[in-house]
């Protein structure tokens, strides 16, 4: 479990099993086809929580698809996320398989911490449809089967 002592505005990367957390906000979701490259890396579940309001979401053409999160300095709005933890040896493998344009860095939420997570080089959301408004990538997936309906 994450340490709840931490006091806002911190950065906690690990939890108090020695683990390191992971934020994430798209395929690697439960349930989501990319969730399985966690579940392989015996990444435990931790909780789902969001982020602080300074975030865009974008629809990437990737296959599968998949969230670009970008930091902003105005305009942004709290996402739905999800954290998980790793051993330091799986999450190294983890990042290290990732690729462009994701990232790692540094994910606040909307309680103060400052956790480890899926970011987006900002060139691959130029002319990607915002999908902010929908507030997490659940929600938009969701959206978009029911118009396709």
């Amino acid at each position: 479990m994450a340490n709840a002592g931490t006091a806002a505005g911190t950065t906690e990367a690990a939890s108090d099993a020695g683990e390191l957390l992971l934020v994430v906000a798209g395929a690697h979701l439960r349930g989501q086809p990319l969730n399985g490259q966690l579940l392989e890396l015996s990444a435990r579940f931790v909780e789902e929580t969001r982020t602080a309001e300074q975030y865009r979401l974008f629809a990437l053409a990737t296959d599968p698809p998949k969230p670009g999160v970008v930091r902003t300095p105005d305009g942004g709005a709290a996402l739905d996320v999800e954290i998980w933890a790793l051993t330091p040896a799986a999450f190294g493998r983890f990042v290290a398989g990732l690729p462009a344009p994701m990232c790692i860095g540094t994910v606040a939420l909307a309680e103060g911490r400052a956790v480890p997570g899926f970011l987006v080089e900002p060139y691959a959301v130029e002319g990607a449809e915002d999908i902010t408004h929908h507030g997490g990538w659940r929600a938009y997936r969701k959206a978009l089967s029911a118009e396709r309906a």
